[in-house]
C-alpha cells in the first residue's frame, strides 16, 4: 500500500509500505477513509519527537471502514465506519483503569509515533474496542475527523483544567487548529471574553468567525502586555492556553496571568521553556499540562450531532493520498495559504 513516511528530519515520502493485517486478537485494520495532518507531525518532521523512528508511517487522525477485526473484538465488524482516536487503550492496564490512557501499558499515543499511523491507505489498530468509535451517518465525514484528536486534546488539556467559569476572561495564544478547537469549546462555559493571540490576520479573522471577542496580532511582548491590559482593566487574563509550542508562546501566556489565573499548556515543546516561578508562586496561579485521553471523544460526539458545534469550519483544504506532499507544503506554510486544518482523501484504495 502507499503511505506517507518519515524518511528524515524534514523528509516526507509517499511511499509502498506492506499492508498491515491483524496481529493479535484485539486488533482491527482500518481502510482509511480520511486523514489529516497534525501540527505534532510537523514537529515529528521538525525532528522535535525523536521516539518517532525513520520509517515510522505518520498520521494519528482519520476515519475509515473496519476491513478486518480479530477474534477477540466485540465492538466493532467488518463494514463498521469508525472514528479512529489518536489514543491506542487497552482498557485494562493500570492507566487506563486510573482513566489515564494516554499513559497506557500497551498503546497510549502511540499511532504515527511508535507504531504506523493513518496517513495510508490501511491502519492496523492495536486494542479496537478501546480505540475506536462508531461513526454516525448524521454528521459530515470531515466534522468526524476532528474527533480524533483536536478537539478531545483543546477540550481535556485547555478547557476542562482550567476550569472556566461564566464570566472569566481567556486567552488563547495561537490560532492554529487546537487552538480554535479551544476557542469552540471554551464557550460551553460562557466566559466573557475570549483573547486570540496570533501571527496570522487570516487566522484571527477565523477566530473572530468562531466567537473571539478580541484579537491580537502580534510577536511582541509588551505590545501584547499592553493590550491585555487594556481589555482586562489591568488584571490579566483569567486563563491563558498555550498553544502554539514554542517557548516565546508559553513566555506570553504567563506574563498575562492574573492573580489566581491558571495557565493550561496544550503546545508540543521541543525545547526548554523558561518558567517565571520566581514571580509566580506568590500569585497563587495554577499550571496544567499534558497529553490527550481522548476520554471526551464520546461527549463531544454529541455535542456535534446536536448541531451546537459545526467542526467542518476548521476545514479549510481538500487533498488526495496521491497528493499529501502537497498537503504538508500546505499545513507547513498555513498562514500564507490561509489554512487551518486540511482533509486526504484515500483516493488510492477507495470502496
Amino acid at each position: 500500500m502507499k503511505a506517507a513516511t518519515y524518511v528524515a528530519a524534514g523528509q516526507l515520502e509517499l511511499m509502498e509500505q506492506p499492508k498491515p493485517s491483524v496481529v493479535k486478537p484485539t486488533d482491527a485494520v482500518v481502510r482509511i477513509v480520511k486523514t489529516t495532518i497534525c501540527g505534532t507531525d510537523l514537529h515529528i518532521l521538525g525532528g522535535d519527537v525523536p521516539a518517532c523512528k525513520p520509517g515510522t508511517i505518520l498520521g494519528h487522525e482519520g476515519i475509515g471502514i473496519v476491513e478486518e477485526v480479530g477474534d477477540a473484538v466485540n465492538n466493532f465488524k467488518v463494514g463498521d465506519k469508525v472514528i479512529v482516536s489518536c489514543v491506542t487503550a487497552c482498557n485494562t492496564c493500570y492507566y487506563c483503569k486510573r482513566q489515564l490512557p494516554s499513559h497506557c501499558e500497551d498503546g497510549g499515543w502511540i499511532l504515527g509515533h511508535l507504531i504506523n499511523g493513518t496517513q495510508a491507505e490501511y491502519v492496523h489498530i492495536p486494542h479496537a474496542d478501546g480505540s475506536l468509535y462508531h461513526a454516525p451517518k448524521t454528521v459530515e465525514d470531515d466534522a468526524l475527523v476532528m474527533l480524533s484528536d483536536i478537539f478531545p486534546t483543546s477540550y481535556e488539556i485547555g478547557v476542562q483544567p482550567s476550569h472556566v467559569k461564566p464570566g472569566d476572561t481567556v486567552c488563547i495564544v495561537g490560532a492554529g487548529p487546537v487552538g480554535l478547537a479551544a476557542l469552540l469549546t471554551v464557550q460551553f462555559y460562557s466566559p466573557s471574553k475570549i483573547i486570540m493571540i496570533d501571527l496570522s490576520e487570516s487566522r484571527l479573522e477565523a477566530a473572530r468567525k468562531f466567537g473571539a471577542t478580541h484579537t491580537i496580532c502580534s510577536s511582541d511582548l509588551e505590545e501584547i502586555k499592553a493590550k491585555v491590559a487594556e481589555i482586562t482593566d489591568g488584571r490579566g487574563v483569567d486563563i491563558s492556553m498555550e498553544c502554539v509550542g514554542y517557548p516565546a508562546t508559553f513566555d506570553i501566556c504567563q506574563k498575562i496571568i492574573s492573580i489566581g489565573g491558571h495557565i493550561s499548556n496544550l503546545g508540543v515543546h521541543g525545547k526548554p521553556v523558561s518558567f517565571d516561578l520566581q514571580d509566580l508562586w506568590i500569585q497563587n496561579i495554577t499550571l496544567s499540562t499534558g497529553l490527550v485521553n481522548a476520554n471526551t471523544t464520546e461527549m463531544l460526539l454529541n455535542v456535534l450531532k446536536s448541531g451546537k458545534i459545526d467542526a467542518t469550519q476548521l476545514v479549510t483544504h481538500h487533498f488526495k493520498l496521491s497528493e499529501i506532499d502537497k498537503a504538508y507544503e500546505v499545513f507547513k506554510n498555513a498562514g500564507e495559504n490561509n489554512a487551518l486544518k486540511v482533509i486526504i482523501e484515500n483516493d488510492i484504495s477507495p470502496a
